[in-house]
């Protein structure tokens, strides 16, 4: 591209957008993003954009809908103002759990908010760990997916150098587990789980031994926490000396900071795509990803290889 690089944020998450322009060393854009008197959302960009490589950050958490929504009426003020290519970094990408029917007459919402965001403007999508990678193939436009594990198991190595066994708390996790497996040694442990309704979990089984050991449960996302809580309750009846939890997206909906500082986990390693919310958090460690968004941003905007940051 030959336009200008220039970050945008919507209300979502200033505070990263900052700390990526720093990265970059650019002066993050000027909109203005907040609500007419009726509750609609307002957007005004007020720089000039026209001809720029324009790049949105925005995750998708809560409150979910206001922030898709907000996302969308940006890319279309881009559009609108002539810039030459708008990518949306959204660290988190919401409703990414519902991208499958589990029973007839439900929306695949992963795949709509996919749609809206290509016919609102995105020329290219840049994400975080998406919770299905088969939501990659919802885009009609480039998707650029990146992988935290590397920022978590440095961070974990810095912190923990005991002999650890890694732990996937469900079947559908278990590559994400033995890649930060292969960067932090140790042995792998898997829990099968079933889910018998929204936001429930009922553990079944775990193979792998993790007697004497400190365990490491490595996850995309902690929601409800009730996964996690689980998960630490059977480690430590199996004998696991400790139990940490390193997790891309702390969502912590509800009460499930107070829910994991009750149970047996001893620290948390989760990034800062979503902000974190306030509470109980003496046991969190935040590692951020603005470093990887800020060289994803800089390698798309000169037409670099993005896989690179992951070989």
């Amino acid at each position: 591209m030959d336009g200008r690089l220039q970050i945008f944020s919507g209300s979502a998450h200033p505070a990263l957008a900052a700390a990526i322009a720093g990265e970059l060393e650019v002066s993050p854009g000027r909109a203005e993003v907040g609500l007419w008197k009726n509750g609609e959302t307002r957007i005004k960009i007020e720089d000039n954009v026209r001809g720029s490589d324009v790049f949105i950050v925005q995750p998708t958490s809560h409150p979910v809908d206001h922030h898709v929504m907000e996302l969308l009426l940006i890319l279309d003020a881009l559009k609108r103002a002539s810039a030459a290519r708008v990518t949306a970094v959204v660290p988190y990408y919401g409703y990414a759990k519902q991208e499958k029917k589990t029973s007839g007459r439900e929306p695949i919402s992963a795949k709509l908010v996919a749609d809206i965001l290509t016919t609102s403007g995105a020329n290219r999508v840049l994400a975080v760990d998406l919770h299905a990678p088969a939501i990659e193939g919802f885009f009609d436009i480039p998707v650029d997916h990146l992988r935290a594990t590397p920022l978590l198991a440095r961070a974990f190595r810095r912190a923990i150098q005991d002999d650890v066994v890694v732990v996937s708390p469900d079947a559908g996790g278990v590559a994400r587990a033995e890649d930060f497996r292969v960067r932090v040694g140790g042995t792998l442990a898997i829990i099968s789980k079933q889910h018998p309704g929204p936001d429930a979990t009922e553990t079944l089984e775990m193979v792998g031994d993790v007697e004497g050991k400190t365990a490491v449960i490595v996850d995309d996302m902690i929601s409800t926490g009730g996964t996690l809580i689980q998960a630490a309750k059977l480690l430590e009846e199996r004998g696991a000396s400790k139990v940490h939890v390193a997790a891309t997206h702390g969502i912590f909906a509800a009460d499930a900071l107070d829910q994991i500082h009750a149970s047996s986990i001893d620290r948390l390693f989760v990034t800062d795509t979503i902000p974190l919310p306030a509470g109980r958090t003496e046991r969190i460690e935040i590692v951020s990803v603005a470093s990887l968004l800020a060289e994803a941003i800089m390698r798309t905007h000169k037409g670099l290889s993005v896989s690179a940051l992951f070989t």
